[in-house]
């Protein structure tokens, strides 16, 4: 579903064969300035009914993080399969400049993916690995 306030924005679209992601446009009715450092929530006009079992990624664009320092600020964002309402991007600027959103231009991208669901369940051992307990830089 488009809301009113993403009339004439395109719909999520693949730009490539083989891309993953669709890329998701900004429908704000007015530029937003991003000062560096700060988070704005950017609108993108759209709802939509993701089937059980899979899941809405929002994921950064690289080039907007690479040429602007623009990225989001939860990366990636999920949206469950649940969600009705709006989806909205929290974009951070991590760079020494102020950046402008402006209508239409593309944010971030949208990747479906399937989610595994897991049922906990106590143990009182472990099956070793070789690596064991190692972490946070452990293997190299």
């Amino acid at each position: 579903m488009q809301l009113e306030h993403g009339v004439n924005l395109p719909l999520p679209s693949y730009h490539s064969q083989q891309a993953s992601g669709m890329d998701l446009s900004a429908a704000v009715e007015d530029s937003i300035l991003i000062a560096p450092g700060e988070i704005r929530l950017i609108p993108t006009a759209l709802i939509v009914a993701i089937p059980n079992g899979f899941e809405g990624q929002i994921r950064p664009r690289s080039g907007l993080a690479v040429k602007y320092g623009i990225t989001i600020v939860n990366a990636p964002g999920t949206i469950d399969s649940d969600y009705r309402g709006e989806i909205k991007v929290g974009l951070i600027n991590l760079s020494g400049q102020a950046f402008t959103v402006q209508r239409g231009m593309r944010i971030a991208q949208l990747v479906i993916a399937p989610v595994a669901r897991v049922i906990w369940q106590l143990t009182v051992s472990r099956d070793p690995t070789a690596r064991g307990d190692g972490g946070f830089g452990h293997t190299g």
